[in-house]
């Protein structure tokens, strides 16, 4: 019989902690846009990462989605400015409504072209509680916007 995966009720996140970068974050609730694209956080320096409320809370099965600016108006250094420093085993801390904090571990990150990005394999179903930490990559001068996404994917340790 295989291993049961860990998997908690549903509790809305509050806030983010990820020690090994030194990120921390009050999370937002985030929706869609009017063009079905998902909504991201505000941009203006410190703004907080966001949980995707219609993904599943961290900690419920399936891939919990928090979204995070890479820099802020002016420059400055956004949220999830250092998520391509994050490796295999380092752990993501989500605290949750009900007192609880769910514990992830990171098992992989990918960078994705916006107009070829990986939908189901992003947010299409897991067997167990996982992670998806988005950002903005692929600065482009000329245009001074980001053409690509990185993706960070962790699944739940407790």
């Amino acid at each position: 019989m295989p291993a049961r995966l860990p998997v908690m009720d549903a509790s809305a996140p509050v806030a983010l902690s990820i020690p090994s970068i030194g990120a921390r974050s009050e999370l937002l609730r985030l929706g869609l846009r009017n063009d079905g694209s998902l909504q991201v956080p505000p941009g203006d320096p410190g703004a907080p990462a966001g949980w995707y409320r219609h993904s599943p809370t961290p900690g419920e099965r399936g891939p919990a989605v928090l979204l995070g600016h890479v820099n802020s108006f002016g420059g400055a250094p956004g949220v999830f400015a250092r998520l391509r420093e994050l490796r295999a085993g380092d752990t993501v801390d989500v605290a949750r409504a009900d007192g609880t904090t769910a514990v992830f571990t990171v098992y992989r990150a990918e960078q994705y072209p916006k107009n070829a990005f990986p939908t189901q394999a992003v947010y299409g179903n897991t067997q167990g509680a996982e992670l998806r930490l988005i950002t903005c990559d692929g600065y482009n001068p000329a245009t001074g916007g980001f053409d690509d996404n990185y993706v960070v994917y962790a699944k739940l340790l407790t």
